[in-house]
């Protein structure tokens, strides 16, 4: 059987450095991390075994002095907060989620309702809306009538958000508040639409797909969405593991995608498995 890689898959340079930065603090000593640094299970992995703990950002204390805010960015009041109790925290936050908070930040400044297309309770979303308490999310269009009735609307993204969805709810929401004024920063990363991008291309050429990452990774999820609204055979995995011959009995060839929590060694795994069909 033909495997065919997409051509951008699997760990984003964010995830990468959130990842060696844990890695390196956790050899030199003790650290907590607050929450999950990145939604996939072997990285977990792979930190609990260099000795790292995993607590919550709302827990209210760690056993140790290190603690790490995940890739997925926390709110200005939960890091003081830890700060103000006496912990040296460590900023593991993607730069481009980094991004999406000033984005947001500098509209609400500018007199606009602070809105954020994205996953309810996702924890990237929990991070934006933390310091802004009348910030709007809208996951879906049943999300905007709900909406407050102002003038004008600052919206930016959750960075793991496919840009077409996102600009179907930001055109949605122009429809519905014609009177409002809607200003929209792309926060979509780059790596996110670049895995987007090259499953499209992926799928035109092969008879199925295994999409491999976390099952709460949100940008894996999405993957898998587009594949399944595709028409193909899809197979969401974690690891080489799960796979089973028999799910691609009749397929001539299968497409290899990735989340961008995903490590190289586990694609490559997979790849393996399965070229020995």
């Amino acid at each position: 059987m033909k495997v065919v890689l997409a051509q951008h898959y699997g760990v984003c340079f964010g995830v990468r450095d959130a990842l060696n930065q844990a890695e390196d603090l956790a050899r030199e000593g003790r650290l907590t991390i607050l929450g999950e640094l990145v939604h996939n299970p072997i990285a977990k992995e792979r930190l609990a075994a260099l000795g790292a703990i995993e607590s919550s950002l709302d827990a209210p204390g760690a056993l140790t002095k290190k603690v790490m805010i995940t890739a997925h960015g926390a709110s200005d009041q939960a890091i003081a907060t830890w700060r103000n109790r006496g912990y040296e925290v460590i900023d593991g936050t993607c730069p481009l989620v980094h991004q999406a908070h000033r984005a947001l930040f500098s509209m609400a400044r500018a007199g606009y309702h602070p809105t954020i297309v994205g996953k309810h309770g996702h924890v990237e979303v929990r991070g934006l809306t933390g310091d802004l308490p009348e910030a709007s999310v809208i996951e879906t269009v049943a999300d905007i009538p709900a909406l407050p009735p102002v003038a004008r609307f600052g919206v930016v993204s959750q960075t793991t958000q496919p840009i077409d969805h996102v600009r179907r709810l930001v055109a949605a929401l122009k429809e519905a508040r014609p009177e409002a004024v809607v200003k929209f920063r792309d926060t979509v990363c780059q790596p996110t639409k670049n895995r987007q991008i090259a499953l499209q291309t992926l799928l035109a050429g092969v008879d199925a797909m295994v999409v491999v990452g976390g099952k709460n990774s949100n940008n894996t999820l999405q993957l898998l969405v587009a594949c399944k609204a595709a028409g193909k055979p899809s197979f969401h995995i974690e690891r080489a593991e799960e796979l089973q011959a028999n799910w691609f009995t009749g397929f001539e060839s299968v497409g290899i995608t990735a989340g961008t929590s995903t490590l190289p060694e586990t694609v490559a795994a997979v790849s393996t498995w399965l070229e020995r069909l």
